[in-house]
């Protein structure tokens, strides 16, 4: 078996940490220690946190009570092709499909949708960073279901908009045609240096939840 070459790699991820960023009416995320090199001549540390922290997964079960849990999922979902929409422009409102459309990108079945918004530079900076985010609206959710992506990621806090009950809209209408969605990316200029990436976004394995934590990076193969 040949296996590809990486060229390039972006690492599309937010740091978790302690009090980082979060759902405004969550918990915020707690960092303790079981051991400390100064005491143990090791390191162990233990962490409290709501699973949609920092860049994450969110899974049908998420808005649907008898939705797929986490770790039913196949990882098949979270890679594939990743084709960037550069939604920079949009500021603080919804992006509708004719938003989408505008982005010119050549979707095709099976892709990873890639939301660039610019509203991950503005984690631990702004007070809008968890109020007023892009998000998108369930037309344009529908959009990419009907071209067949396969998960959709967002580099703000939710792919669905704080005014609309939890984002709802969006979540049902792409959770509801089980298109994954994964949001609190970093995204920057370099994804928009190539027309598409080999992405990869794999959710830890938690049995039973609507979500977990994700790394997900962004690879440009030879």
């Amino acid at each position: 078996m040949m296996i590809p070459k990486v060229k390039k790699i972006l690492d599309l991820s937010q740091p978790v940490y302690h009090n980082c960023p979060g759902w405004p009416t969550y918990i915020p995320t707690i960092v303790s220690y079981e051991a400390r090199h100064v005491t143990h001549d090791f390191e162990a540390e233990r962490i409290e946190m709501n699973v949609h922290t920092g860049t994450h997964t969110d899974a049908p079960y998420h808005f649907f009570k008898d939705g797929i849990k986490l770790e039913q999922l196949d990882p098949m979902r979270f890679q594939g092709r990743g084709v960037t929409f550069d939604l920079r422009g949009i500021g603080q409102m919804a992006i509708e499909a004719k938003h989408l459309e505008a982005c010119g990108v050549g979707v095709q079945k099976g892709d990873i949708a890639l939301l660039y918004t610019g509203w991950g530079q503005k984690r631990d900076m702004t007070k809008e960073y968890f109020y007023e985010w892009p998000f998108l609206t369930a037309e344009a959710a529908q959009w990419l279901v009907d071209r067949g992506v396969k998960c959709v990621c967002i580099d703000g806090m939710s792919v669905g908009g704080w005014p609309e009950g939890c984002g709802a809209p969006a979540h049902e209408v792409l959770l509801g045609n089980e298109v994954m969605v994964v949001e609190e990316l970093y995204m920057d200029e370099e994804l928009l240096e190539e027309p598409e990436w080999y992405v990869v976004a794999l959710p830890i394995k938690l049995k039973g939840f609507s979500g977990a934590p994700t790394r997900v990076v962004a690879m440009k193969l030879e």
